[in-house]
């Protein structure tokens, strides 16, 4: 049986974790791997629907996040999470529940977020239009101690991406 393992992306919205776990996956599928992607916008839509975005809601909608993703890695499965996730707790919380669990923090510093922002999201949090924004009116709390740290103000997804690959290969989880 293949090894399953959970890969978390966390990091501000805009960071880049989407496109850079998207990336990850696509590699691994062709590679014939096992591995499904947990997107935090789809989640919300199909697992999470009608939670809001206070830290009660945001906590719930991590674990369900971590609970699935946790089931696949010890099922073989490679899961590949993008949400923002903004706090630490929750965030050890559910590498309790992991088979394999590598989290990657997507680090972007705020100007350049708000830079990549083609949906004006921080501009309407900036104006009290969105209440609860990580990085805003709300805060992210940056992994300590990340099994990878990628810094996208200064690397292309592409060049992010084969990090992440290349560390699961140094992990023995990737043939």
């Amino acid at each position: 049986m293949v090894d399953g393992y959970v890969l978390w992306f966390t990091g501000l919205s805009g960071a880049g974790k989407s496109t850079i776990a998207g990336l990850v996956v696509d590699e691994l599928r062709q590679r014939g791997a096992p591995v499904e992607l947990l997107d935090g916008d789809e989640v919300r839509t199909h697992l999470s629907k009608g939670l809001g975005f206070g830290k009660e809601d945001r906590d719930t909608n991590v674990r369900r996040i971590g609970w699935v993703a946790g089931l696949l890695s010890r099922h073989g499965v490679g899961a590949v999470t993008a949400a923002i996730s903004p706090y630490a707790d929750v965030r050890s919380e559910v590498r309790a529940m992991a088979h394999n669990f590598i989290e990657i923090f997507v680090d972007a510093p705020l100007g350049e977020v708000r830079r990549r922002d083609v949906k004006g999201l921080y501009a309407r949090a900036d104006r009290g239009e969105i209440p609860n924004f990580t990085g805003v009116s709300d805060p992210y709390e940056p992994p300590r101690d990340p099994e990878l740290h990628l810094r996208t103000a200064d690397e292309a997804p592409r060049e992010s991406a084969a990090t992440v690959l290349s560390y699961l290969q140094r992990r023995g989880l990737l043939k």
